[in-house]
């Protein structure tokens, strides 16, 4: 059958995938998900849910780099991957031999489109049925407007999550007015955080490793702030991984 992915590319599978490889840790959260944890051979080695995957099948490298070699001892029928995440030579190069299915992900319907394409994909429809009307679920009960933030993903440069991305529609979900209006992951100095004067301060735990001292850094140049160091999974793992985000978000403050 022929498909097509995020990016418009069609790719033919003869018959559903058995053996598939998965270069993003959240896709291959889903994966499993949906029933497919014995069909996935290789994963990366940030794939951390469920956290036995990585003692079961073979670490073929990241998400930007690749062991080739591994990947050629696997002969994958279907390679799953991510615009924003994958290395874009590296995608092109596996292309060249295997199948690669892109997805691109800004968003919560691209999140609910990855659920039903992968679903398609791999013949597991009822399973992704199911998991998207858990999702959706999830997501109907609105979180009252809590204030302004900035959300940080990275120190020195400081960085932040803007505009175009799946962590600023997480933190709408979540209550808050991101401040950060440039698209993808600005640099900021930290006058220009003191000058946007944010309620919140949202210190992420990936992919820079925020910990108590770099709060206690932050409050000092904003005082008035409320600053918290929050699970960066929950706010930019889409998937099923996000099933634990409105919980989460609810408890925050």
């Amino acid at each position: 059958m022929h498909f097509t992915d995020h990016l418009n590319r069609r790719i033919f599978l003869p018959s559903p995938p058995k053996r598939i490889i998965s270069l993003v840790p959240s896709q291959t959260e889903l994966l499993v998900d949906l029933g497919l944890e014995d069909r996935l051979v290789g994963v990366t080695k940030f794939c951390v849910h469920p956290d036995h995957i990585r003692k079961t099948k073979t670490i073929i490298g990241g998400t930007k780099t690749y062991h080739f070699d591994r990947i050629d001892s696997l002969n994958p029928d279907l390679i799953i991957g991510n615009k924003e995440e994958n290395d874009q030579t590296g995608i092109e190069s596996l292309a060249k031999k295997y199948t690669v299915w892109m997805s691109d992900v800004k968003g919560l319907a691209d999140t609910f489109s990855l659920v039903e394409d992968l679903g398609k994909l791999t013949e597991t429809r009822d399973k992704a049925e199911e998991l998207l009307v858990q999702l959706k679920q999830e997501f109907k009960k609105p979180i009252p407007k809590r204030g302004t933030a900035v959300y940080l993903i990275w120190n020195d440069p400081i960085m932040t999550a803007g505009a175009d991305t799946f962590i600023d529609q997480m933190l709408h979900c979540a209550g808050f007015e991101n401040l950060i209006q440039e698209k993808r992951y600005p640099e900021i100095s930290l006058e220009d955080l003191i000058e946007l004067a944010p309620d919140f301060l949202l210190l992420s735990s990936e992919p820079f490793p925020f910990k108590a001292k770099h709060a206690k850094e932050f409050q000092q140049a904003l005082p008035n702030a409320r600053i918290e160091i929050v699970d960066g999974e929950l706010f930019s793992w889409y998937g099923t991984r996000i099933l634990k985000s409105m919980p989460y978000f609810r408890m925050l403050f």
